[in-house]
């Protein structure tokens, strides 16, 4: 293998910005490709894949808008390679999908290509999809009880299917023959080979009409042209540290709470992210490898701080990840990963998204880009068994990621707006799933009082209600985390967005006709069941009815400073209970308008409730200082010190921005924002102690302080 070329001097910028633009449009027909020649609705109609372009050395250059997880896994796989020495010749493909060597975990099968230009490489094309099954002990390779690695299905280093454009029959016939949905398998992988040859034979064009010296220079340009724009931003933040931790229940074995747990630090024009305080790996399948730490991070990294830019490695470059082994983040092996990407890489994602969002919300520059924590897991579920037409059927649904997204300074979260690391969220319409399943959906629509309140409000969670038909069962696979924990946090005095519910009816009906019937008529079922986060694997029938809703997206500020028409708004379009508009935004309506009256009569009960007595001042929007949020400003004072005071001029802190030691702080129970808290957890809202302003929501282990997450340097 050669090395890369030197860096052309003299790159036209009219001609760099047409190849740029090329490059991903590549990208974007990889997708194309994919999509066209998959049968799997997980590719043809939803999110869950990734397509991209990778200089030699793994650094991805492009990459699609679908999973941004996915695009350092797929570069590890080609430094595997490269180090291995496996000497990649034209027209070799490579498959792999071990966690400890780059994938999130062994669904998400990789294919990577190297792009000659006679015998020098000159790029990688990059392919990744979750499968439905590759083995393991479970149907669909989710392994809840698993204590190894070994038995969670097939796993693949690297290992050359192409072969100088050959196909090594024995090789894809070895692979598909450990998964229960061989065809399907087999499939998707004829469409990543499909995938990579698009995207050899349109870099090819290029390297004949610009020359391939020229196409690299612009890949690499690409990187340098993004780390560079990356630092400017990183630059424009404050300086400091955040605390940040999330939690996880239930291993697949027990319901026990894991921390993941980040320290950023922000200097200049570099961040640290430090998760060594996280939980020591678990016995259950819940672990992340150190490739799911960063892929993870990356999932954060791009939509919150990449805004604008080229989305490529050169938003990694200006950051260190550091953490040692053996942490739930970092397992050793042969630690089970099978749900790694649901589970830990997930919650490292929405602790990153947090420390992100904080920094920008301080940043006089960039403070309206400052978000909530969006659908803060996904819950699962796989069904498998003989179809209706007598044939082996396998569905990942992923309907799932029609959770809430985040509230911003300026607007609402979007109603089942998706996780930050899935761009442009899909899913499977129902008639899809409907069509090679056994499923019939009874609902799958919004669930009212499900987003976060606040000022801005999330976005609302879906739900969906399902049974079976036109067969005698199937085997359902559920699990989750956010179940009993409110993954989905609030910025600013914004709560929560709801937590996962999984509920099951066995026999609601005697079959999917009745159930139809009853469900039109609005009878409930007398016979639910709540399934708590990880119920595993269990039967289903005909007039059996499973049901689930997910996480809302987190809200931002006090939910009584959310203009009260606002909230009648979203009372009429049935998304806010009238019920819930009085007990948690203060807001009563008479036939569906705003009583000011006795909205403000409520309001005033509310921060007296608060405070344990009546507020003795107002917010004001105009006090001076730094904002730190909505409600709180970071003043310097004449001797030069700092304080951090609320809009209402209370000063809850001196020569510090950790202020909760001054606020007015008291457990709350969050049932009344359909919020279940895991047995070791514990809510803690903070106030002004003259307003009566709500400042924080913070989610913390019983017997510990709430963390002061923010310390800015003055």
């Amino acid at each position: 293998m050669n090395d890369r070329p030197p860096a052309t001097a003299a790159l036209d910028p009219i001609q760099y910005e047409i190849i740029r633009n090329r490059l991903l449009a590549v990208t974007e027909e990889m997708r194309i490709a994919l999509q066209s020649v998959s049968g799997s609705p997980t590719v043809t109609e939803a999110s869950d894949f990734f397509t991209g372009l990778y200089l030699p050395d793994g650094e991805f250059a492009t990459m699609g808008f679908q999973v941004a997880h996915e695009a350092p896994p797929v570069g590890a796989l080609i430094r595997h390679i490269n180090a291995n020495r496996r000497e990649p010749r034209p027209g070799d493909m490579y498959i792999g999908n071990d966690p400890y060597v780059g994938a999130l975990h062994q669904n998400d099968v990789q294919m990577t290509g190297p792009i000659f230009d006679g015998d020098r490489l000159v790029a990688w094309a990059g392919v990744m999809a979750h499968e439905t099954d590759v083995g393991g002990m479970n149907f669909a390779s989710w392994c809840p009880t698993a204590t190894e690695v070994y038995q969670e299905g097939l796993r693949i280093p690297a290992v050359k299917l192409i072969d100088q454009g050959e196909l090594r029959d024995d090789v894809l016939e070895m692979i598909v023959s450990a998964s229960r949905l061989p065809a399907a398998l087999g499939l998707d992988i004829r469409a990543f080979i499909a995938t990579v040859n698009v995207a050899t034979e349109r870099l090819h064009s290029l390297f004949a009409r610009y020359g391939s010296d020229v196409v690299a220079e612009v890949m690499r340009r690409m990187i340098t042209t993004t780390e560079r724009r990356t630092r400017a931003r990183l630059a424009a933040l404050p300086d400091g540290q955040v605390h940040v931790r999330d939690f996880l229940e239930h291993d697949g074995h027990a319901n026990r709470l894991y921390a993941v747990d980040l320290v950023a630090t922000k200097s200049g024009d570099r961040l640290t992210l430090d998760f060594g305080g996280s939980s020591p790996q678990a016995p259950g399948f819940i672990n992340a490898t150190r490739a799911g730490l960063r892929g993870g991070v990356t999932g954060a990294l791009i939509p919150t701080l990449g805004f604008q830019l080229a989305w490529n490695e050169g938003l990694l470059r200006p950051v260190d990840i550091v953490a040692p082994d053996g942490l739930v983040c970092t397992a050793r092996h042969p630690a089970p990963v099978g749900s790694a990407t649901v589970e830990t890489i997930w919650t490292v994602t929405n602790v990153v998204q947090r420390a992100l969002n904080l920094l920008l919300a301080c940043s006089p520059k960039h403070a309206a880009r400052g978000q909530a924590v969006s659908s803060g897991t996904m819950a699962t579920f796989n069904l498998g068994g003989i179809n209706q037409f007598g044939e082996r059927f396998g569905l990942h649904s992923l309907d799932p990621l029609a959770g809430g997204s985040g509230a911003f300074t300026s607007h609402d979260g979007i109603d089942a707006g998706g996780p930050v690391a899935v761009p442009v969220p899909a899913i499977a319409d129902v008639e899809s799933n409907e069509q090679v399943s056994p499923l019939l959906y009874l609902y799958r629509r919004l669930r009212p009082d499900t987003a976060g309140a606040g000022t801005r409000r999330g976005g609302h969670s879906g739900e969906m209600g399902l049974t079976l038909r036109g067969v005698t069962g199937a085997n359902a696979l559920v699990m989750t985390h956010g179940a009993e924990v409110p993954n989905s946090v609030g910025l600013f005095g914004g709560w929560p967005g709801a937590t996962v519910r999984q509920r099951f009816a066995p026999g609601a009906a005697g079959s999917e006709e009745d159930l139809l019937r009853e469900y039109l008529a609005g009878t409930e079922p007398s016979s639910w069941r709540e399934l708590g986060p990880k119920p595993g694997e269990f039967a289903m029938r005909p007039g059996d009815l499973f049901a689930v809703s997910w996480q809302g997206g987190g809200g931002w500020g006090d939910p009584l400073s959310r203009a009260p028409e606002d909230v009648a708004v979203d009372v009429r379009r049935g998304v806010v209970s009238a019920a819930y508009a009085e007990e948690v935004y203060g807001v009563v309506l008479v036939e569906g308008a705003v009583d000011e009256e006795r909205s403000h009569a409520r309001r005033l009960a509310v921060r007296t409730e608060r405070l344990g007595a009546p507020p003795v001042a107002e917010p004001d929007a105009g006090a001076p200082g730094q904002s730190l949020g909505p409600a709180l400003r970071l003043v310097r004072t004449d001797d030069g010190d700092i304080e951090v005071r609320t809009t209402a001029g209370a000063v809850l802190s001196r020569g510090s921005t950790r202020w909760r030691s001054g606020a007015v702080s008291r457990r709350v129970d969050p049932a009344g924002h359909h919020i279940r808290l895991h047995d070791e957890l514990a809510m803690t809202a903070h106030y002004c102690p003259l307003s009566g302003e709500l400042l924080s929501v913070d989610v913390h282990r019983r017997g510990e302080e709430p963390l002061e997450e923010l310390l800015l340097h003055s």
